[in-house]
C-alpha cells in the first residue's frame, strides 16, 4: 500500500509539472487592430493571467507618428512595440519597451508595414500567476509634423546636435527637466543625441534630447551636453575606414557580446536586445531575459569583453 500511494504522488508531482510547462510555454493571442472609420485611433481593452500575452499587429507607413498609452490595474503589466519583421525572441530588437521608458510611447515610425504591440506581465509577477486588466489607447497619425523643425531653436539658440561629456558613468535621460524626475534611459560619455531644445528648470539649463536613430527621448542637464556634429549615418557613428559596414558589424558584436555574458550571468538562455546605444568608449546594450523580456543592462566594448551587467528590474538573477 505504500509502494502504491508513493508511485501515486510521484505522478501527481509529474503531472502538476507537466502543467506548469504548459503554463509558461502558452501560445500568444493575435489580434488584428482595425481602426473605427473615419478615426485615426482606437482604445483596446483586455485582461491577463499569468504567462498569458497578446500580439497587437496594427498597419502603419515610414513617418507616421504612433503613440500608445496603457493604463493598467497591475504594476507588473508592460508592453513592447517591434518594427515590421521583428518579433519576441530571437535576434529582434524591441522598437519601445515600457519596462525601460515608461507606459507610453510615442514616436516616427522608421519603416512601412505590420508593427507588433505586445502585452504581457512581468515574469516575477507572472511566476504567482497574477491577473492584470489594462486599457490601450494606440493612435496613428500622419506624417510627423516636425520633419522640418529647426531643432537648434532652443534657449538662447544651440546646435543640431550634442555630445555626452563629463561624466564617467552614464548621464541620465529624465521624463522632464527635473532631478526627480524618473530616469528614463543612460547616455554613455561620447554619445551624440539631436537637440529638440533646451530650457530653464531648477536654476539650471536642461536640453530635451533625442536618440539618433531611436525612439528614447527625455531631458539632460546641459553642463554635460557640448556641441557635436551630426553623425554620418542614424544607428551608429562612423567607424572609421571600414565606413557603415564597419560601424554596423561593430554594433552587431556588441549585442552578440551582452546576449552571451548575460546569459552566464543569468543562466538563461532565451535573451534578445531590446535596445542599444553605440558609443566610441563602449555600447550600452539593454537586454531583454526570459520570455516576458525582463531588461538587463550591459556595456560592450571593442576588444569583445563586457562589463557593468546588471538587471533593470527588482528580480535579481533569473
Amino acid at each position: 500500500m505504500r509502494v502504491k500511494m508513493k508511485f501515486l504522488n510521484r505522478l501527481a508531482f509529474s503531472c502538476a509539472l507537466l502543467f506548469a510547462g504548459a503554463a509558461v510555454a502558452q501560445e500568444p493571442i493575435v489580434e488584428r487592430v482595425q481602426f473605427p472609420a473615419g478615426q485615426s485611433g482606437t482604445t483596446i481593452r483586455g485582461s491577463l493571467q499569468g504567462y498569458e500575452t497578446v500580439q497587437y499587429m496594427l498597419g502603419a507607413s515610414a513617418g507616421q507618428r504612433m503613440v500608445v498609452d496603457m493604463t493598467t490595474s497591475n504594476p507588473s503589466t508592460y508592453f513592447n512595440v517591434f518594427a515590421p519583421g521583428d518579433a519576441p525572441g530571437g535576434l529582434s530588437t524591441a522598437l519601445f519597451s515600457a519596462a525601460m521608458s515608461g507606459l507610453t510611447y510615442d514616436g516616427v515610425l522608421p519603416s512601412s508595414g505590420d508593427y507588433m504591440v505586445q502585452v504581457f506581465i512581468n515574469r516575477n509577477a507572472a511566476r504567482r500567476n497574477e491577473s492584470t486588466s489594462y486599457t490601450l489607447e494606440i493612435r496613428i497619425d500622419g506624417a510627423a509634423t516636425g520633419a522640418g523643425r529647426d531643432y537648434a531653436d532652443g534657449l538662447s539658440g544651440g546646435p543640431d546636435y550634442w555630445e555626452v561629456t563629463g561624466v564617467s558613468g552614464s548621464l541620465n535621460i529624465r521624463a522632464a527637466p527635473s532631478t526627480s524626475a524618473p530616469v528614463r534611459s543612460g547616455l554613455l560619455r561620447g554619445s551624440v543625441v539631436r537637440n529638440l531644445g533646451c530650457r530653464m528648470s531648477e536654476g539650471r539649463r536642461w536640453c530635451e534630447v533625442a536618440q539618433v536613430g531611436g525612439s528614447i527621448t527625455g531631458w539632460a542637464a546641459g553642463e554635460y551636453l557640448r556641441e557635436a556634429a551630426p553623425p554620418s549615418q542614424a544607428t551608429v557613428p562612423s567607424a572609421g575606414s571600414g565606413g557603415a559596414s564597419a560601424a554596423n558589424q561593430l554594433l552587431a558584436d556588441a549585442h552578440v557580446a551582452c546576449m552571451r555574458d548575460v546569459t552566464k550571468v543569468t543562466n538563461n538562455p532565451n535573451v534578445s536586445v531590446l535596445r542599444s546605444m553605440f558609443s566610441e568608449a563602449g555600447t550600452e546594450v539593454i537586454v531583454g531575459v526570459g520570455e516576458q523580456n525582463a531588461p538587463w543592462r550591459c556595456i560592450a566594448y571593442r576588444d569583445g569583453t563586457t562589463g557593468g551587467i546588471m538587471s533593470m528590474t527588482d528580480e535579481g538573477s533569473l
